[in-house]
C-alpha cells in the first residue's frame, strides 16, 4: 500500500472514527465501556487491511458495517466466556444499554418486541442519521430496499408502541 492509501486511510479515521465509536458506544451492551477502544482500534484495522474495498460514495455507512461485524464477533467472545464463568458464579442481572438511555417505558417496550433487524434499521436511522441511501450501504442492498426495510420496521415499531401505550 501506497502514500495514496496511507492518506485515504488517514482521512477516513479523521473523519468517520467518532461516528464509529459513537455507533459502538450506543451499542457496546454487554461488553463494558473498557472495551470501546479495542473495538474501534479493531474497525480500524479491518478498514486499513480492507481499504481498496471502501467504497468513495458510501464510507461511514460501510465502516459501520464493519464495526458491527466487530461488535457482533466480540459479543459472541464474550458470550462464549460467560458460559464458562456461568459455571463458576451466578449469572448478574445487568439491565441492557436500552433500559438506561430509553426513559419512556412503552418506548422500551415496544424496542424490545422488535426484531433485531428491525431494531437495528430504526437505530441506525435515528441515532446514527442514516438515510436510506446510507443504510442500503450498510445493508448491501438497494436504496429502495432499504426505504422499504425502514418503513416497514416503523411500521411494526408504531403498531407495537401502540399497544404497548394501551396496556
Amino acid at each position: 500500500m501506497g502514500a495514496p492509501d496511507e492518506d485515504r486511510f488517514a482521512r477516513l479515521v479523521h473523519e468517520h472514527a467518532g461516528a464509529v465509536g459513537n455507533y459502538l458506544r450506543r451499542r457496546l451492551y454487554p461488553l463494558s465501556l473498557s472495551d470501546l477502544d479495542d473495538l474501534v482500534e479493531e474497525t480500524m484495522i479491518v478498514v486499513w487491511r480492507r481499504i481498496d474495498s471502501v467504497p468513495v460514495d458510501a464510507e461511514l455507512p460501510w465502516m459501520l458495517g464493519v464495526a458491527r461485524n466487530v461488535l457482533r464477533n466480540a459479543r459472541r467472545s464474550k458470550n462464549r466466556r460467560s458460559v464458562f464463568e456461568a459455571r463458576l458464579s451466578p449469572a448478574s442481572d445487568d439491565s441492557s444499554a436500552e433500559e438506561h438511555v430509553v426513559a419512556d417505558d412503552s418506548v422500551r417496550t415496544a424496542l424490545a418486541s422488535l426484531a433485531d433487524d428491525d431494531r437495528e434499521i430504526l437505530l441506525l436511522n435515528a441515532w446514527d442519521g442514516l438515510d436510506t441511501h446510507a443504510l442500503g450501504a450498510y445493508l448491501v442492498v438497494s436504496t429502495n430496499a432499504a426505504a422499504v426495510r425502514l418503513s416497514r420496521a416503523q411500521h411494526r415499531f408504531r403498531e407495537l408502541l401502540n399497544e404497548a401505550q394501551v396496556h
